[in-house]
């Protein structure tokens, strides 16, 4: 070694600490070309996004004392909360093993590191389901193989580190040859690639001393290499789920025992953490069964779901430059989103001690039995930052800007967080991202994204879109029938004796959105059919004020009348509805089966 290298034969939980920044860093300035080298297990451009998105959490959590172990178990809990996909998940796992097996001590030597990350290697392959050698795990055991057999020949760290750090990269290079995938495409296993980059920053920081408070990594520094793409064909089960568990309340289950319960449901499984809190990843065609099949047995404190078949088709065969995203109280139905690659991000649903993802891991046919007979009625909430955050880094690694359209910010934070999130990345990355409150809900909210969305079909540039939406916005009109005011009574969106007398009197609210996103009673009926001769009166107004671009219809359980909207709308304007879809669970917290929503956009 020479002699300008500090010798380093003790590390205290400071140092542990602030090495493991310096590898967050390493991992942030190279996620662009961990999401281009991802092809396993699915080639869904994301590994370097999940990664992130895990050395994110630890680069949040607060500095610890110098006590390593205190260090590694704060470090540990804040990788199982952060971690995303398999490689992020592994790595937790792995974290978490040496953080369990160091001892109560202050500092550690090589031999007592050594001796923890030997068996936090167990812990790792333990966590998989059917661990592939040529992937990220390989190249942990065969760097920490080598650590072992040095430990009593090298005392410090440093010299260690270095000597480990060339295993480690010719492990790396193996795994090119261990797998056809990699092989066909020439490139290394992205998860193993990020593990060896992370020693790389490690080695940084003992090498140069330097104390990182905060990091700020410019996305647009990072390394961008060209890969072979693939087809989706690749893809054995579509969503990659994800979620945070909760055993202590369920007696009697264990991680086998869920491990056992949800085996069949899916591949790459990943069962990360303690007995009392997991982290589980699992690839699945049945999100909804899946997540059903958990909340039996644990409590679910958070849940993720991505479709791998749009994230492929979004990286390898991107449409347009642009980027669309909104969120799931769009109603857009399933085939839009697709042939668009518009990004939908869910909220959530609360039923009580259980929370659900809008649209995504449950259907509606099971929200109306909870809604009916939970003893707590739901509730909703925003999709999180960090949501956002995740999504908008992994858009900006494969697009050249982003435009985000959302829910009106009168009814949720959904586009304040989203807006937050956009800054963030978009100062980051240099890619331009611009959100809109489009000041409306449901099919309204449909109505705008369509038209941006067709509008970047059409080859219209980031900057003509945004001076359009506003305007689109203001000629997008909704109407609401709701069947009976008990579900805006229970939902707080009316008042508890409004809502007696709306009863008493057998009222059916109309519901309209105003200009500044805020919603208001339109009018009022006291029949079903009242109300749809209601509806299409006021449609009738609209559409003699102008031509009409388009018009969609949702609903909550009730198709006979939408399509009885569809066919009086039809006849009006000589044109088909855009779209006829389910409305989101969401929205039917607030206004219950039997709601139509019809929406109408001018030209």
């Amino acid at each position: 070694m020479e002699n300008s290298i500090p010798l380093v034969k003790l590390l205290d939980g400071r140092s542990f600490y602030y090495s493991f920044l310096a590898g967050a860093q390493r991992i942030f300035e190279n996620q662009g070309l961990l999401n281009k080298i991802n092809v396993f297990p699915v080639a869904d451009a994301d590994t370097g996004t999940n990664l992130a998105s895990t050395m994110r959490s630890i680069v949040d959590s607060p500095i610890p004392t110098n006590n390593v172990k205190m260090a590694a178990t704060a470090l540990a809990d804040a990788a199982l909360v952060g971690a995303r996909g398999n490689s992020g998940i592994i790595f937790a796992q792995f974290l978490y093993g040496f953080s369990n097996e160091i001892e109560n001590e202050n500092n550690l030597t090589v031999e007592n590191f050594s001796r923890s990350i030997t068996k936090a290697v167990t812990y790792a392959y333990e966590a998989i389901a059917n661990p592939v050698e040529g992937t990220m795990i390989s190249v942990i055991r065969e760097w920490a193989e080598f650590i072992n057999t040095m430990k009593e020949l090298i005392d410090d760290f440093v010299e260690l580190l270095i000597k480990a750090l060339q295993v480690a990269r010719e492990s790396l290079a193996d795994t090119t040859r261990q797998m056809a995938v990699l092989a066909k495409a020439n490139v290394v296993d992205a998860g193993a690639k990020g593990f060896v980059l992370f020693l790389e920053g490690m080695i940084d920081f003992f090498n140069n001393r330097q104390s990182i408070r905060r990091l700020a990594i410019p996305m647009n520094e990072m390394i961008m290499e060209e890969v072979q793409t693939f087809s989706h064909e690749e893809i054995t089960q579509r969503y990659c789920c994800e979620a945070m568990l909760a055993l202590d309340l369920h007696p009697g289950e264990t991680k086998d025992t869920l491990r056992k319960a949800i085996a069949g449901m899916g591949d790459s499984m990943v069962v990360a953490g303690s007995e009392k809190r997991l982290r589980i990843h699992i690839h699945s065609d049945t999100p909804i069964k899946l997540f059903e099949a958990i909340s039996k047995r644990s409590s679910i404190t958070y849940q993720k779901v991505d479709d791998m078949v749009m994230q492929q088709e979004m990286s390898h065969n991107r449409k347009w430059p642009i980027a669309l995203v909104t969120d799931s109280t769009c109603d857009l139905p399933q085939e839009i989103l697709e042939k668009y690659q518009i990004t939908m991000v869910p909220l959530t649903l609360h039923v009580g001690a259980s929370l659900y993802l809008d649209r995504t891991t449950i259907a509606s046919e099971q929200f109306y039995n909870l809604l009916e007979s939970s003893p707590v009625y739901p509730s909703t909430s925003q999709p999180a930052y960090k949501d956002f955050i995740n999504k908008y880094s992994y858009l900006s690694s494969h697009y050249e800007s982003t435009i985000g359209i959302h829910l009106s910010k009168q009814f949720s934070g959904t586009f304040s967080n989203s807006q937050r999130a956009a800054k963030a990345v978009s100062e980051q990355s240099g890619k331009k991202i611009d959100v809109f409150s489009s000041n409306r809900v449901s099919s309204a909210l449909g109505l705008t994204v369509l038209r941006a969305a067709e509008a970047i079909e059409q080859g219209k540039t980031h900057d003509e879109i945004i001076d359009s939406v506003d305007s689109w916005n203001s000629k997008n009109h909704i109407l609401v029938s709701a069947k009976t005011v008990k579900y805006l009574v229970k939902s707080g969106r009316i008042s508890h004796s409004k809502g007696i007398a709306g009863k008493l009197l057998g009222v059916r609210p109309i519901i309209s959105v105003d200009k500044e996103g805020k919603a208001f009673t339109y009018g009022k009926a006291y029949s079903e059919k009242g109300s749809m001769e209601f509806l299409i009166k006021e449609a009738s107004h609209l559409i003699e004020k102008g031509k009409i671009w388009g018009y969609a219809i949702s609903h909550i359980q009730n198709m006979e009348t939408a399509q009885w909207y569809a066919s009086k709308m039809e006849t009006l304007t000589g044109k088909k509805p855009l779209f006829i879809n389910d409305c989101s669970p969401v929205l039917g917290v607030h206004g219950g089966p039997g709601t139509v929503v019809l929406s109408i956009m001018q030209e």
